[in-house]
């Protein structure tokens, strides 16, 4: 009988190999833990000291400064007032307090730190506040007093030696990697161990079945002539039914969600700051179209936000640096400089891309829909509060308006022209509710004329 040399070699080469990648993932696993566990350690430990030396509550302090302050005061930045962080080590704290409570007092009396803040900030007057407390003035100024916080990513580099993303990257890699060459090498056993079976029965004079050749299978279906004619009949229904499927969604754009020259985030703005649709797309009130809001609308409010400081998506690159620079598109779209607070006049154009766009043999009107029959913007625009990247929700179909028009009752509270006619079709129809579609929603004129 032939021998088999080495018949162990590959079994133990490949034992070496996945012990040595199991090594390196566990010393790597522990080293990540490890770093984790000192960044954490590490920023909880500064943190806590400097909360205890501001001689107030900061937590306390952000809540009074965002209901008293916020609104003309920023930390780090001018807004219509200056900017507040470290204000403490700028002037007295009593003098603080009596400035809070009445500014217009210091002026009037010739103080002369009142006085030159006053005309600096071009005379503008201060809200007084003289219902607030000296431990809510402690507060505020313990808030103003903190140190600016690091990102998060900083604090990580700062600590960690910025190995925190690539460690992350290079263990899931390894995984991979590991799993990859395991399979790999599952394959090259089995190969070579069908190979040796093969080898070791010819040297055993041992005969083993080999497959015989068969039809091939397209040589096998041709034959087959009842086959044939069956799948002939299914491909043309198939294709028939496929061909219409695609030609009736022609011009149809539902889920069409373009990228904007500016990301606006509706989830933010309608969803977590709750704003109301009709603040920005006023018009749909009394308008057929519901409009693009311009620019000056959006700058009542960035005015003063420049920067975001909300929830991050990181997995999706919706960072705070990302929303920073769209903000700081829109100043470069109508000329604001954010630091001196002016205008420079010099005005770029946005090019919006239209989401939703019906024919022009359809005639819809926003302010009939929504003041009149008092439609959500919902109903026909989905869940914009929830999305991050607005997109076209439903078909906007004739079918889909007729659905509508049939299934959604007309509501007559408070609208007194619709009285008459609705009590006589009431009673036409034997009904106490009447539908759009009964109150004439589906005469071809109403859509097209």
């Amino acid at each position: 009988m032939k021998k088999v040399k080495y018949p162990n070699l590959l079994f133990k080469l490949s034992s070496y190999v996945l012990a040595a990648m199991l090594l390196i993932f566990t010393n790597n696993l522990n080293a990540q833990e490890e770093t984790a566990q000192d960044t954490t350690e590490v920023v909880s430990e500064d943190t806590t000291e400097t909360v205890a030396d501001l001689g107030g509550d900061p937590v306390a302090g952000r809540q009074l400064f965002n209901s008293n302050c916020a609104a003309c005061h920023q930390l780090d930045r001018k807004g219509v007032g200056p900017a507040l962080r470290g204000v403490a080590e700028k002037y007295e704290k009593e003098w603080l307090y009596s400035w809070i409570r009445n500014s217009q007092a210091l002026v009037k009396a010739g103080d002369p730190t009142a006085v030159a803040l006053f005309e600096e900030w071009n005379q503008s007057v201060m809200q007084a506040f003289p219902q607030l407390s000296d431990e809510d003035l402690d507060n505020i100024i313990a808030y103003t007093s903190a140190p600016k916080a690091e990102p998060a990513s900083a604090t990580a580099d700062t600590t960690g030696g910025g190995t925190t993303s690539q460690d992350s990257g290079i263990s899931n890699s390894l995984i991979l990697g590991v799993l990859a060459i395991v399979m790999l090498m599952l394959v090259i056993m089995l190969f070579l161990v069908n190979n040796v079976l093969k080898k070791i029965a010819v040297a055993n004079k041992i005969e083993y079945e080999r497959k015989e050749k068969s039809t091939p299978l397209w040589k096998a279906f041709v034959q087959n002539q009842f086959l044939v004619l069956v799948t002939a009949v299914f491909l043309l229904l198939a294709g028939g039914y496929y061909a219409y499927g695609f030609f009736m969604q022609v011009g149809i754009d539902q889920g069409y969600a373009p990228v904007q020259p500016i990301h606006f985030s509706h989830k933010i703005h309608a969803g977590d700051n709750q704003i109301d649709c009709n603040f920005c797309h006023s018009s749909a009130r009394k308008s057929k179209h519901s409009g693009i809001p311009s620019l000056n609308v959006c700058m009542s409010c960035h005015e003063n936000i420049y920067e975001y400081n909300g929830e991050e998506d990181i997995e999706n690159g919706y960072t705070k640096e990302f929303y920073d620079a769209e903000i700081a598109k829109l100043y470069d779209a109508v000329g604001w400089d954010a630091e001196e607070r002016t205008y420079s006049g010099e005005e770029q154009p946005v090019k919006w891309v239209r989401i939703h766009n019906l024919p022009d043999l359809a005639y819809f009107n926003h302010s009939q829909h929504v003041n009149v029959a008092g439609i959500d913007c919902q109903t026909c625009h989905g869940p914009v509060e929830e999305m991050e990247i607005l997109y076209q929700y439903s078909p906007l179909t004739m079918g889909w308006c007729i659905d509508c028009h049939r299934t959604t009752n007309v509501d007559l509270e408070g609208n007194e022209y619709y009285e008459k006619i609705h009590a006589e079709l009431s009673k036409k129809y034997g009904v106490e509710k009447l539908t759009a579609a009964q109150m004439g929603g589906l005469e071809c004129g109403k859509c097209h004329y």
